[in-house]
């Protein structure tokens, strides 16, 4: 069975309490960040009081020696500890690991602060590892509206995650399986949906307004027209004088509202359009002049 953490320390799995200190103290000495400016010291720093860490606590190496590098998911330390990115903690993942919080002697991890400190005991069993990943996507507008999938690149994986209809701006979405791994277990990714604007709607809660023209003949006299709208299309009848940004509510054509399952209103504001008078008849032009109202 392979253990790989006495080989970060340069010792047999037969050393004794002393003898792990002293290869600790030596070879933290060596290459402590204050002392050693290679680009590898840091890295190689953080393995060493890892492996410290776990074997300088009875309860833990004890555990260590039980399982061996199969707590790693079968990786020896050191791919095991470059697996995990940067910005881990390996420390922190160890902790968990093996069970309690961070030791007393120890609160300056990898950061800094002296290699030399006594170290607490840690209590507890084996804990799962947080294995979850956080990201964000932007999805447009009519995805999140109507739902559908949208595709993911991260991490040279490629896949579809399930968009629900009428999701909102800063909900979040768990990806099974898609997280960071260590060994057999995965963890999750939890993304937050950004909703890219519309050119055409807006959107308060569940309700959504469009923006619609009206030519001038139907909204002095009224009439129907034809509206294609994010669900589908319609017939508005208009009345006669409508106004500028009149508004007119179609119930249910808005977002679907995840918990009640209903779907708001879609407003629909009227824009007159008004025709160029170069292009009208002149007749009617002269009339127009004559007739219409201050």
């Amino acid at each position: 069975m392979a253990k790989s953490l006495y080989e970060t320390l340069g010792i047999s799995e037969g050393a004794d309490k002393s003898e792990i200190k002293k290869a600790y103290r030596k070879l933290a000495k060596q290459y402590h960040p204050d002392i050693n400016k290679t680009p590898e010291a840091e890295e190689k720093f953080k393995e060493i009081n890892a492996a410290y860490e776990v074997l300088s606590d009875d309860q833990k190496k004890s555990q260590y020696d039980m399982h061996g590098d199969d707590m790693f998911g079968g990786q020896n330390f050191h791919d095991f500890a470059q697996g995990q990115g940067a910005g881990v903690d390996i420390n922190d993942i160890l902790n968990q690991m093996f069970g309690g919080g961070r030791s007393q002697g120890f609160q300056g991890g990898f950061g800094g602060g002296s290699p030399f400190g006594n170290q607490g005991g840690f209590g507890g069993g084996y804990q799962q590892p947080d294995l979850d990943t956080q990201a964000q996507i932007t999805i447009p507008f009519d995805v999140a509206i109507l739902g559908g999938k949208q595709n993911i690149s991260l991490q040279n994986d490629s896949f579809d995650i399930k968009i629900p209809e009428g999701i909102k701006d800063g909900q979040k979405i768990r990806a099974k399986g898609k997280g960071k791994s260590m060994g057999s277990q995965r963890g999750d990714l939890i993304i937050k949906i950004n909703i890219a604007s519309s050119p055409d709607y807006t959107r308060e809660d569940d309700d959504l307004t469009l923006i619609f023209d009206v030519p001038l003949k139907t909204a002095l006299f009224g009439g129907k027209i034809e509206i294609k709208t994010i669900h589908k299309d319609i017939t508005l009848k208009m009345p006669q004088n409508t106004k500028q940004h009149q508004k007119f509510r179609v119930k249910e054509l808005g977002a679907l509202n995840g918990k009640t399952k209903v779907k708001g209103n879609l407003y629909l504001k009227a824009n007159i359009i008004l025709p160029a008078v170069d292009e009208l008849d002149e007749d009617l032009v002269k009339l127009m002049e004559e007739k219409l109202p201050q």
